[in-house]
């Protein structure tokens, strides 16, 4: 039985994509624990990095090279100060030198030792393969991003990442009829069958503090958008939005933090458009972040990391006045559950399944958590994810110049907005009277990805992305 925690599908890291970004990074990280384990490290003269696939397609845009060389320098995405990614990066080209694992300072050529590979590896999309060369021999690895932030090696019996999502849950579940059979043989929410689960692996003051730290993490990201003005990285020329439309939401109200910010928003008027635009903004704005390398929580990837915050901020600051840690707990333990059933049931991955895997997914993640905490009942919560998913099924993954910006960052404020209209229509709804069960739907979407043309995979070799390319910006 595969376990994936909350903190499996929420993790901290730095943007632009999870799995072309986090997921090299992680990789580079693995690979140096291999070489150390193998007592090689000493020895280096060289080291190369060959991408394959939808890592070398889009890799440039989803500074792919970038996060390969910081794994390589020993930097940790999830508290690397996110100012000091250009100071190493200049480091590296400047001196054309990289000083491994922070232990020892080898020859690196950005030109010539990241090798940007057309063709595709038959495991997955994202491949990629370290090889290191000392003066007696050479040594090869090679790993695959399969989406979220999650690395994997072809062969399962050699891979960190798999062996440490295996374990024992209470409650073993790979999909949602399985989470539903259990909360009623139980009787208990779904996030409570989470917390069992997660107890089972740590204690309960760790999950409290890490699920509060993402959602400080959320937080922070989403006023920092909103904060941020100018023009995002890239060449496309794209200028942030996030600022100006949160600068005429909020007015003249003070505010000096991001939690006296939450407080202020509920002062603000609520009409409808209004909503819709601070909802909008909140999405915006975690996905400028995202675009500018700064710091998200993959939810459940980088590409989609604003439609939860969004709708949790949405709660917080429309919806329920009165919402405190308990219930921002709730949310994010039934949104980590309900991306876990994804992706063992079919991905979480744009380079397999296209954006509905990215954004239909958060979205479905978001439904259910904001139909929980509105005292859905589980049947009604799953009914939330089904709905959501059902409208983003056949989703393209088309980015301008492989950049995680147009359409990327629009779609989060869609997502976070379908979200929010499809746990309205399962409160409303008997769930008796449903007739699309959750489970269906994930294994539609898989059919989905599998019966997709490859260059509506995270490829940018079709739909937008060759409809409008970088002289048109």
């Amino acid at each position: 039985m595969e376990c994936i925690s909350v903190f499996d599908m929420l993790k901290i890291g730095v943007g632009p994509s999870s799995s072309h970004t986090l997921g090299p990074w992680r990789a580079a990280e693995q690979f140096l624990a291999e070489i150390r384990e193998r007592k090689l490290i000493d020895n280096i003269n060289r080291i190369k990095v060959d991408l394959y696939g939808s890592l070398s397609l889009t890799g440039k845009g989803h500074a792919t090279d970038l996060a390969v060389m910081l794994g390589l320098s020993g930097a940790d995405p999830e508290y690397i100060p996110v100012e000091s990614i250009d100071v190493i990066i200049s480091a590296i080209k400047n001196k054309k030198e990289i000083f491994l694992g922070n232990e020892i300072i080898i020859p690196f050529d950005v030109e010539t030792d990241i090798v940007f590979n057309k063709n595709f590896l038959p495991f997955h999309a994202n491949g990629l393969t370290f090889t290191i060369f000392t003066d007696s021999e050479e040594y090869s690895s090679t790993f695959y991003s399969i989406g979220g932030g999650f690395v994997v090696k072809e062969d399962a019996n050699n891979s960190k990442e798999n062996s440490e999502i295996k374990c024992a849950f209470p409650f073993p579940i790979d999909k949602a009829d399985e989470l539903l059979a259990f909360c009623q043989k139980e009787n208990k929410k779904i996030s409570e069958i989470v917390y069992e689960n997660e107890k089972s692996m740590r204690s309960e003051e760790v999950i409290h503090s890490e699920l509060l730290r993402i959602w400080d993490t959320m937080l922070e990201c989403m006023y920092i958008g909103c904060h941020t003005e100018g023009t995002l990285p890239g060449g496309l020329n794209v200028r942030r939005r996030a600022y100006d439309m949160h600068k005429n939401l909020i007015g003249v109200l003070p505010y000096d933090n991001p939690h006296s910010w939450l407080q202020i928003i509920r002062q603000t008027e609520v009409k409808f458009r209004q909503i819709l635009k601070w909802v909008s903004c909140f999405a915006l704005a975690v996905n400028e972040v995202n675009a500018s390398l700064g710091r998200v929580v993959t939810a459940p990837t980088n590409g989609s990391a604003g439609v939860i915050p969004a709708v949790l901020m949405y709660y917080m600051v429309i919806e329920n006045h009165e919402a405190n840690e308990a219930q921002i707990k709730q949310f994010l333990m039934v949104a980590g559950e309900v991306g876990s059933i994804f992706k063992k049931g079919a991905t979480i991955s744009a380079a397999m399944g296209g954006c509905q895997a990215e954004i239909g997914v958060s979205s479905a993640m978001a439904a259910a958590a904001l139909c929980e905490v509105m005292g859905g009942t589980p049947e009604q919560v799953l009914m939330a994810a089904e709905i959501a998913m059902e409208h983003h099924l056949g989703l393209t993954c088309d980015p301008i110049g492989g950049l995680v910006q147009i359409p990327c960052i629009e779609r989060n404020t869609m997502g976070a907005i379908k979200a929010i209209n499809a746990a309205e229509l399962a409160l409303e709804t008997d769930p008796k009277n449903a007739k699309v069960p959750l489970d269906k739907v994930v294994n539609t979407m898989w059919q989905t990805a599998k019966d997709m043309n490859n260059k509506y995979k995270e490829t940018s070799e079709g739909g937008l992305a060759i409809t409008v390319n970088l002289a048109d910006c």
